[in-house]
């Protein structure tokens, strides 16, 4: 520590009357604290108001102002002094001379990591905002996992930035609102932090719809006087019906936030007028059994709206939040929503993660939102680990942030939470990562479905597996967790890379053949010193790069033979049939098939070196092969193995009469021929005569044969042939 860090750290506590009024009122909302913390608190203000001195806000007020400010949203929400230290110095790393080591000095670890976690990477050089968005993010949601508290300090951080929006410019006031509607808020609603949540979202829709917040709040405070005594006949009503039960309770009205109900009406289409659910009550009762009571009573006193009934108390949200939601008939016919909870379940609606605080008194019950947000954050942690950018990272952390959440069973009666639209493929990876590569089917409520059906609430749901099963490209298009993707990625990249390594070894050691050489043969400083000349790390690497035509093996093979000790300059041979590179079809992350001239084991081929594509196969009498035999270093002679497997895309123009019924008989024929249609398009056709272009999967030249000839045996095709 230098001697200007240990003097900044040391300074005396400030007395009374040199404490301005805005710590003050810090201190009065942090009054649950002890005498003693209250004053680290102020000692924290005084370390942070010299780091500060002389930094102002763009409002002209000092910066010192800003995280003290921050300091109070948490107090509101009780959290440790810790955290309250943190908030105090959060940017004290990032825009003052104070050090991490500093810190972890006078305030002990714990404070310096909390600071640390919250601090932007604005030091380090990104290609734009977004990248470093990007990665601020990730690093942030890194040091969550380590401790929940850096979550909440940036969201009182974003919170109070966010009331005091005004004094930025337009284009930034809209950037930074959008990223906390898009980002902040959700995260908040994850946690379920409600209150820090409701007005992340009111405050970014006025600043980015500032007008249409305007209109929607005039309306919800000009409701008509019918509405208004609608609520006031429920509510005696329902206290009426409440008190005579017996039940102790609290009876509160509700009112939809702006933002909900833009939100609703966007989504759903609909005018104010049509939103049904504006106003409702919320009635909070003693325990779980008060609860289903006040339910029957509520539903005695007014009629039920069918299908609107929801039990978060049994099943509760992925955040941890727990009530009973049901909508009524109230009086002239308007829905009223009522949600019923209790005590301790309404704190941890409205406070989420910071309700349940446990650092200091041995952890939170296993349905704690607290818990819940810690393994969320686990799962986070995992994904980051496999993806490769950090704006990929930040993309899947939004796919998991949808509110709407579909509750299902596992075989042992376990319950998994996923997001509206997922799958049955999206349940496997949720269960675990192995079970998802491995995936083939699903049974859902004993019925046997593909991987890519939707699932719904209350289904029961068993994952299929295979040994054999691997992932495939397509899967990425319908899964719908951040989890699965990234999963799904991650084995993709992997089973390219091996294929890719397999195929470079092969067609690097052929292009050593044909110099006399092999790779066996080099010596490990001639491929060494290659590897060094040109910054492999290995020599899998260099091997990669060959199958994915990023460099040429002739070439490579050329350099390497070049570099023994007495080698003269060799001369290559022309090569030989017998050295053509043999393909299993399995390669199919380094080679692709041309979609020109739709290539199948048993056509005569030849590979097109294409630079970061890999090898793209060709029929030999493909028209393209002419404009490829201008780059003859690209060539690469390739044969289908006798052990071909798969299938293979081909296309068929098929003449057949114009009548319905027909293109029926001809699916009807291909089926038969046990070959997939992938797609049917009319080419030509007029009164008597249609032209059909039939895009199929064949195992080979004998099995289209099979396909033609059973197809040309039907009466009512006139012709058959390959494109």
């Amino acid at each position: 520590m230098t001697p200007a860090e240990a003097a900044l750290v040391q300074l005396p506590v400030p007395d009374d009357d040199a404490v301005p009024e805005y710590m003050r009122a810090l201190e009065r909302a942090a009054s649950y604290l002890t005498q003693a913390q209250r004053r680290q608190l102020r000692r924290a203000w005084a370390v942070g108001a010299v780091a500060h001195a002389g930094q102002t806000r763009r409002s002209g007020e000092p910066y010192i102002t800003h995280p003290v400010a921050v300091a109070g949203v948490l107090a509101e929400q009780k959290v440790d002094v810790e955290s309250l230290i943190a908030a105090i110095l959060h940017d004290t790393i990032e825009d003052t001379p104070l050090t991490r080591a500093a810190l972890a000095s006078e305030f002990g670890e714990t404070v310096a990591e909390l600071v640390d976690g919250v601090t932007k990477l604005d030091k380090l050089q990104f290609e734009d905002r977004e990248h470093a968005a990007a990665e601020s993010f990730r690093k942030m949601l890194l040091a969550m996992a380590r401790d929940l508290r850096v979550i909440l300090i940036k969201l009182a951080d974003r919170l109070h930035n966010m009331r005091t929006l005004g004094a930025q410019p337009a284009p930034a006031r809209e950037r930074i609102a959008r990223e906390t509607l898009e980002i902040y808020a959700p995260i908040a609603q994850r946690l379920g932090m409600n209150l820090i949540k409701t007005e992340l979202q009111d405050l970014g829709f006025h600043a980015l719809h500032p007008l249409r917040h305007l209109v929607l709040e005039k309306r919800l405070r000009t409701q008509p006087l019918v509405r208004r005594e609608s609520l006031a006949k429920i509510e005696a009503q329902l206290a009426q019906r409440l008190t005579n039960d017996g039940l102790t309770y609290r009876l509160v009205s509700r009112v939809k936030s702006p933002w909900s109900i833009y939100s609703k009406m966007q989504a759903e289409g609909k005018t104010f007028s049509q939103v049904i659910d504006v106003f409702g009550f919320r009635i909070i009762v003693g325990s779980v059994a008060e609860c289903y009571h006040a339910l029957g009573v509520a539903h005695a006193v007014f009629k039920p709206l069918d299908g609107r009934f929801r039990d978060f108390i049994a099943i509760p949200k992925a955040n941890g939040y727990q009530s009973l939601h049901t909508v009524l008939f109230g009086p002239y016919g308007a829905p009223i929503e009522v949600q019923i909870r209790t005590e301790e379940m309404d704190l941890v609606a409205e406070r989420g993660i910071a309700a349940h605080w446990a650092y200091k008194h041995g952890g939170a019950a296993p349905n704690s939102a607290q818990t819940r947000a810690s393994s969320w954050i686990a799962d986070l942690l995992e994904s980051q680990s496999a993806t490769g950018s950090s704006l990929e990272f930040l993309e899947n952390v939004k796919v998991d942030l949808f509110p709407d959440e579909v509750y299902l069973f596992t075989p042992k009666g376990d319950i998994l939470s996923l997001p509206r639209n997922a799958t049955a493929l999206d349940f496997a990876y949720a269960v675990h990562t192995d079970v998802g590569n491995r995936a083939v089917a699903a049974r859902v409520d004993r019925q046997l479905v593909p991987l890519r059906t939707q699932l719904a609430s209350g289904q029961k749901v068993e994952v299929i597996t295979a040994k054999s099963s691997l992932p495939k490209p397509q899967w990425l298009e319908f899964v719908a967790t951040g989890k699965a993707r990234t999963a799904i990625r991650q084995q993709l990249k992997h089973l390219e890379h091996e294929d890719a390594v397999q195929l470079g070894h092969r067609m690097l050691d052929s292009a050593l053949e044909n110099l006399d050489s092999s790779l066996e043969r080099l010596s490990k400083a001639q491929l060494e010193a290659y590897l060094g000349d040109h910054r492999y790390p290995r020599l899998e690497a260099l091997l990669a790069d060959i199958a994915l035509g990023n460099r040429m093996p002739a070439q490579v093979a050329q350099s390497l033979a070049c570099r023994g000790e007495d080698a003269s300059e060799p001369v290559a041979r022309i090569q030989a049939p017998g050295d053509r590179i043999m393909i299993t079809g399995n390669e199919r992350g380094v080679v692709t098939f041309a979609s020109c001239c739709m290539p199948i084991p048993g056509d005569e081929i030849m590979g097109y070196h294409s630079a970061g594509r890999g090898i793209v196969v060709h029929r030999v009498d493909c028209p393209n092969v002419a404009e490829y035999r201008k780059s003859p270093e690209r060539w690469v002679a390739i044969g289908w193995d006798r052990d071909v497997v798969g299938d293979y895309n081909v296309a068929l123009r098929i003449e057949a009469e114009n009548r319905p019924g027909v293109l029926a008989q001809i699916a009807a024929a291909i089926a038969h021929a046990d070959s997939n249609i992938d797609g049917v398009e009319y080419i030509d056709r007029d009164a008597s005569i249609a032209a059909i272009r039939f895009a199929i999967e064949v195992r080979n030249r004998d099995h289209l044969a099979e396909v033609i000839r059973r197809t040309r045996r039907l009466a009512v095709v006139h012709g058959v042939q390959r494109f």
